[in-house]
């Protein structure tokens, strides 16, 4: 594991598809801390979880990790307190509204 870029003393953020097991984000974060990094968050918009993955996040540095309900927690998060779940029903109701009215989509992203 590598660190690219001076995090020393600073907050790192690292940004995921999916979390599955937690290994590879729970690695980062780590990594992130032995460079000096003050704080390491991390979201990602599939939360998988499974095995370890809980006890993993739990135990790790990391001081929050953000999802979306693209896959619902289902008391996970009482859990894993650090788990903190966004919904992404007005982005998908947003799109779905446009496309029905003929209007752009991509620019919800830009």
């Amino acid at each position: 594991m590598n660190i690219i870029g001076d995090v020393a003393g600073k907050s790192a953020l690292l940004l995921d598809d999916m979390i599955d097991t937690a290994g590879t984000i729970v690695k980062g974060a780590q990594a992130c801390m032995d460079k000096g990094a003050r704080e390491v968050w991390t979201a990602c918009t599939h939360a998988v979880l499974t095995g370890p993955a809980l006890d993993r996040i739990q135990q790790s540095c990391l001081r929050q990790v953000v999802v979306t309900n693209s896959i619902p927690l289902r008391g996970k998060e009482q859990i894993c307190p650090k788990l903190h779940q966004l919904s992404v029903a007005p982005l998908l109701g947003e799109a779905i509204r446009r496309i029905h009215e003929d209007e752009s989509v991509s620019s919800l992203f830009a």
